[in-house]
């Protein structure tokens, strides 16, 4: 699991770990330093080929996408997570918002190459009995952060129960989630596109109160990202490649990811609670870019 989605995890216990120290600065610095993020920021729209060389994205003007360089930018710089060492395959955002206002949401996007996901077990699978299974391994997980000093968490339960597409290959999920006994609850929305090869994993992370506005804009982000040609899932040739070590079950539950102690990644994504503390941060992205302009150039 790419460690800059584990940095995302550790955004509300982290938040004061910024790599520019916003937290002294003035409102008018604050500002400049915000233009200047702004400005530099890439904007793109159209057909993005990822970097990972098998996947490709349609972005509609509706939305844009930050390369991977970018959009460690945001999520370090803006956001607040620790720096990570590697840049995942950058991020989504509505058109008409930027990182900056309070209500934002972004989807992360990765790819994990495990090798090809059977989907036989896809109708077969008890969602009540995974979420059990599920709440249990995140209490164990909460019970571990809280012995290393770090807050709580929660499985609150599905906000969303999975669904597999067997003729586009697209599995999604939502999940609630509660960090550190606040009173405002995440969503984790969790799409995967499976490939010939591995798995591209898109995850919106948002509030529970945008769950309407994340349902609105689900049916456009699942058709934004498909696998080229050669890398799609009907190109599996089960001569040559390799199948990976779990199926859907597995992808859900992040059972695989455990054995590489990276379990939390999988589950727990937090939105930016924590980076609202700085200030001037939950009225700038309005008062400088507003919705009108956050897509000018």
């Amino acid at each position: 699991m790419k460690k800059w989605i584990f940095a995302l995890f550790s955004l509300v216990i982290c938040s004061q770990a910024l790599a520019v120290d916003t937290a002294t600065m003035t409102d008018e610095q604050y500002d400049q330093w915000a233009q200047g993020v702004w400005n530099k920021l890439d904007r793109q729209t159209g057909t993005i080929t990822l970097p990972n060389g098998v996947a490709t994205l349609e972005v509609p003007d509706n939305f844009y996408y930050l390369s991977p360089k970018d959009a460690e930018t945001v999520l370090v710089d803006v956001w607040g997570n620790p720096p990570s060492q590697t840049l995942g395959q950058g991020m989504l955002f509505p058109a008409g918002t930027t990182p900056f206002d309070d209500d934002s949401w972004g989807v992360t996007i990765d790819y994990e190459q495990d090798g090809y996901v059977s989907d036989s077990d896809a109708a077969d699978i008890d969602y009540d009995d995974l979420l059990g299974s599920m709440k249990k391994d995140v209490a164990d997980e909460s019970a571990q952060r809280e012995k290393n000093g770090y807050g709580a968490v929660a499985l609150v339960g599905w906000a969303e129960k999975p669904y597999y597409d067997a003729v586009s290959h697209k599995l999604y999920w939502a999940k609630e989630m509660n960090f550190d006994h606040s009173d405002t609850n995440t969503l984790n929305f969790n799409i995967r596109v499976l490939g010939r090869k591995g798995v591209l994993v898109l995850n919106f992370i948002a509030g529970m109160d945008q769950k309407a506005e994340i349902d609105r804009n689900l049916d456009t982000v699942l058709a934004m990202a498909n696998f080229d040609e050669g890398a799609r899932y009907q190109d599996f040739n089960p001569e040559f490649d390799k199948v990976a070590a779990y199926g859907i079950g597995g992808l859900i539950a992040g059972t695989v990811l455990t054995k590489t102690g990276f379990f939390a990644a999988a589950l727990l994504l937090a939105k930016k609670f924590g980076v609202f503390l700085l200030a001037g941060l939950a009225w700038l992205g309005k008062k400088m870019f507003g919705k009108k302009n956050a897509t000018s150039e």
